[in-house]
């Protein structure tokens, strides 16, 4: 061989094992690295778990307070609705004193004019219910309906069919869908 061919092939030898020297120092302070974890991707991984946990702990809370919103928002129109309950049921007591004093024969004229003032009551008091959504229930003839009629009694009757309200004890009644009073009846067998 030339000496020109020969220090290439002994320049090419000691680059080979400089390079095998320089792998060698690579992979073992690569074997460092990995051995060492590395504090700011611990850190960085603490704080994406304790983001997760925030932003899951938001999205419950929204929907919480989004079921408060509806729950708050049907228990103000039940109020709406509902509005004239009670003040229904303290004067429907009345109303049944003058349907009661209605069925009272006048005889005489001064009996009339009462009668008359009576009836011009009622119907005053009747518009009224009528206005706020209270509806009386329980007539001769209507089907016998146990959520709108407490049936009293069965009776005989060739007038109205089975299970049909013979006779209107107390007459009930019904504000929007809600029951305020029911009527109390009597039933055909």
């Amino acid at each position: 061989m030339t000496e020109k061919n020969e220090e290439v092939v002994e320049d090419k030898n000691i680059s080979d094992q400089t390079d095998e020297n320089l792998t060698e120092e690579i992979e073992s302070e690569a074997d460092d690295l990995q051995v060492e974890p590395d504090p700011k991707q611990a850190e960085i991984d603490k704080l994406t778990e304790q983001v997760n946990n925030l932003e899951e702990k938001l999205l419950r809370s929204q929907a919480e307070i989004q079921n408060i919103q509806q729950r708050n928002a049907r228990e103000l129109q039940n109020v709406r609705k509902y509005n004239g309950q009670k003040l229904a049921s303290a004067v429907l007591p009345a109303v049944d004193n003058l349907e009661r004093a209605l069925q009272v024969e006048a005889n005489d004229e001064v009996s009339k004019q009462i009668k008359t003032g009576v009836e011009m009551t009622l119907k005053t008091l009747n518009q009224a219910l009528t206005d706020n959504g209270i509806t009386s229930t329980g007539e001769i003839g209507e089907s016998f309906d146990p959520t709108k009629h407490q049936a009293i009694q069965s009776v005989e009757s060739d007038e109205v069919e089975s299970d049909q309200i013979a006779q209107v004890l107390q007459k009930g009644y019904i504000l929007q869908d809600r029951v305020i009073r029911p009527a109390m009846v009597a039933v055909a067998k």
